[in-house]
């Protein structure tokens, strides 16, 4: 699975949340300043092309659908990340961010708790 651009992370992101969709549904769904159609068509066909979304026609609109669900690319994403800045070890990476106090000792402890309930 290839990693996504900034702009395309954004964009599924967004597809992710509305399902099947149109550019235009994508456009009213960001933020001010909002990309320009033409930009997000462009994205939303690198997307396609990639293989993270399909394309279906309704009419004179194109519908497009996630391809790839949300959790199987962050799983993916996440993967390499710790494998490319942690050395393969999720370890490292908990430890990191308690160590730069980006996880309280109440985070640790949720996560120990998830842990031991498998999920």
């Amino acid at each position: 699975m290839e990693k996504l651009t900034k702009q395309e992370e954004e964009t599924m992101q967004l597809i992710w949340q509305l399902g099947a969709c149109t550019v235009r549904a994508i456009v009213e769904q960001m933020p001010e300043p909002k990309t320009p159609y033409t930009t997000v068509a462009s994205i939303v066909s690198n997307l396609k092309t990639k293989g993270f979304v399909t394309q279906s026609r309704q009419g004179n609109t194109y519908i497009y659908t996630p391809a790839i669900a949300e959790n199987d690319y962050k799983s993916k994403f996440m993967t390499g990340f710790v494998r490319d800045y942690f050395k393969n070890s999720f370890k490292d990476m908990v430890s990191f961010f308690a160590k730069d106090e980006k996880l309280s000792p109440e985070d640790l402890q949720d996560i120990i708790h998830e842990i031991e309930k498998g999920s």
